[in-house]
């Protein structure tokens, strides 16, 4: 996709790796609608507003005729809990799986007649190395992104003849406010990653993995099953 000229929504705008994709999108020559709940946070020279949560469909359905001209949706809104799946707060699973999932599904659902309305684009998908790696104290996080996952490849066979293409882009920690209570050596730029993602999304991939530790997970996804 020709990032030039593209009229982008990204989701979560308004700090974190989907500041940095806004940043950069501008910085490429897009139009950008910065998404976030409270759109008075967004704080981005050249980007437009916009308020959208991800969990409310009336303000998703909101924002897709507040930006009637969207070629590309980057979904990156999400939340991250330490829930296990047994042990935890089933109320936290649910969020989990209402902001990670649902939410991505809902906003594509409600873009994707824009996208095509206006000759096709893109969606950029952002996921996890938690989709293919599952601890235990991170059940809840790790069964949404990988829910996610699955959702991402339906929803790019769905949506190719309507000329909308789909990326995933799948990254372990980065130095965000996520991510605040992780050493820093294990972390990713955010800004670095961000434009991993766009490069790849600019060449047409399918996947962007954005640092070691998901190559390595995604390579052994393929060797053979530890004994239990």
């Amino acid at each position: 996709m020709e990032l030039k000229d593209a009229v982008a929504v990204v989701t979560g705008a308004n700090r974190g790796l989907g500041r940095h994709l806004a940043l950069q999108l501008i910085e490429h020559g897009a139009k950008v609608y910065a998404a976030a709940r409270r759109p008075e946070t967004v704080d981005l020279p050249g980007a437009i507003p916009l308020r959208l949560d991800v969990t409310d469909e009336d303000s998703v359905r909101a924002a897709a005729r507040l930006a009637p001209d969207t070629t590309l949706l980057v979904n990156n809104a999400g939340i991250f809990t330490p829930t296990p799946l047994v042990g935890g707060d089933p109320d936290a699973v649910r969020l989990e799986m209402e902001t990670n999932f649902y939410g991505p599904l809902a906003v594509t659902r409600a873009f994707a007649p824009v996208i095509e309305g206006n000759g096709g684009g893109a969606v950029l998908n952002v996921l996890s190395v938690l989709s293919w790696f599952h601890p235990a104290g991170l059940g809840a996080y790790s069964a949404a992104k990988t829910a996610s996952w699955a959702m991402t490849d339906a929803v790019r066979e769905e949506l190719a003849p309507r000329g909308i293409a789909v990326t995933a882009l799948h990254v372990g920690y980065m130095d965000t406010d996520m991510a605040a209570h992780i050493p820093a050596e294990q972390k990713a730029d955010p800004a670095g990653v961000a434009a991993l993602a766009l490069d790849g999304l600019a060449a047409g991939l399918t996947e962007v993995l954005a640092d070691d530790i998901t190559r390595q997970v995604k390579q052994n996804l393929a060797a053979a099953p530890a004994a239990a």
